[in-house]
């Protein structure tokens, strides 16, 4: 496993993160344990979870799993969550209100055991409460002691700067992270999002890598998806995101580099989805939401998977974002190519424990 530093800050994770949005749901508690503890043994650190996961459950599962474990183990991870959303319908209890974060935040260490947190994110934005007021709460959680470092989840580019300079202006704690969507399918923030977080030097920690499984290579073009599956699942949230990258003639030519890069260079589609994902300018880790050990195992092998030049500028080719309007036409692209070259480079390496016979990628 190879680490990098969270942002800009001191402490290093895993380059690799663990998702645990179907703890409780699709995962059962004993497999989560599994994942849990494979995830760690192969040295990662970097755990994700939120205080809406199947109502709290991924949190009192992972709250569960750290009590029966070593202090040697559990004292190295670097854990997150976040709030914003609630399952009540109270109308108070949603939001990035300083009543609502503060019974969240004290909700999520209760159900995970803890006393702070290391990276609390609001998990999206809300333009009804105060910058200033959530950026307060924020700041007081950090001095008193539950938090140790902000991040942001979902936010758009212009909402992101207005976090970092009203927290500038304010004298208080800055955000170091930014949770979004983004993957070889998915690339639509390159043209505001990325370039807002590299200039504020604030790391991605890209959620749904794979593009709910697409990039995996399990789903084939005009074949029915299996019932087990995300895109064969009746939940509607999974069909209407499935019906989105199927659609998509871009995404099926995607689909098939990865694949067949993988098959050159002796790796999975996920493995070299994840790996590209990986080396994007100002990513930190992408967090892998595995659903079970077969899956963690699969997407463990992303740190031994090297792409070079040549497959990485035919991803970085197929996969690229369409030309849409102004500003994101021949403009937004001159723009997007800039900063993808100027911007800050891909994060380096600090520590690299384990990672022998590296995969290199045939010409």
């Amino acid at each position: 496993m190879k680490y990098r530093k969270l942002g800009k800050t001191g402490v290093v994770v895993s380059e690799l993160a663990l998702g645990t949005m179907y703890f409780g749901d699709e995962t059962s508690e004993s497999e989560a344990f599994s994942i849990l503890d494979r995830f760690t043994e192969a040295g990662g650190t970097l755990i994700d979870t939120s205080n809406v996961y199947v109502g709290g459950e991924s949190e009192e599962i992972i709250g569960r799993w750290l009590a029966a474990r070593p202090k040697d183990i559990t004292n190295r991870l670097i854990l997150t969550t976040k709030g914003r959303f609630n399952p009540s319908p109270d109308v108070n209890d949603s939001g990035l209100s300083r009543r609502n974060l503060q019974r969240s935040l004290d909700a999520s260490l209760k159900r995970l055991g803890i006393e702070q947190v290391d990276l609390y994110q609001l998990h999206a934005s809300d333009m009804k409460t105060p910058v200033e007021e959530t950026l307060q709460f924020l700041d007081d959680a950090v001095r008193s002691g539950k938090i140790n470092y902000i991040g942001l989840s979902n936010f758009t580019g212009w909402q992101l700067q207005l976090m970092v300079s009203t927290a500038k202006t304010m004298g208080v704690h800055i955000p170091v992270t930014l949770q979004p969507q983004y993957s070889l399918l998915s690339r639509e923030i390159e043209w505001e999002i990325v370039p807002a977080a590299l200039h504020n030097n604030i790391g991605l920690l890209p959620w749904s890598p794979l593009a709910g499984g697409f990039l995996s290579g399990k789903y084939q073009r005009g074949s029915n998806p299996e019932a087990a599956t995300r895109a064969g699942s009746e939940k509607p949230l999974y069909q209407y995101v499935s019906a989105e990258y199927a659609g998509s003639e871009r995404n099926w030519s995607t689909i098939d580099r990865v694949t067949y890069i993988a098959r050159e260079i002796g790796a999975t589609p996920a493995q070299v989805a994840l790996r590209w994902i990986a080396d994007r300018q100002g990513v930190i880790a992408p967090i892998c939401g595995a659903r079970s050990l077969e899956h963690l195992n699969d997407n463990l092998g992303m740190t031994n998977v090297v792409l070079n030049d040549e497959a990485s500028k035919v991803l970085e080719t197929v996969s690229r974002p369409g030309p849409g309007g102004y500003p994101y036409g021949e403009f937004g692209q001159w723009q997007r190519d800039r900063w993808m070259q100027d911007g800050s480079p891909a994060p380096e390496p600090v520590v690299d424990k384990g990672s022998e016979h590296p995969l290199g990628c045939k010409k």
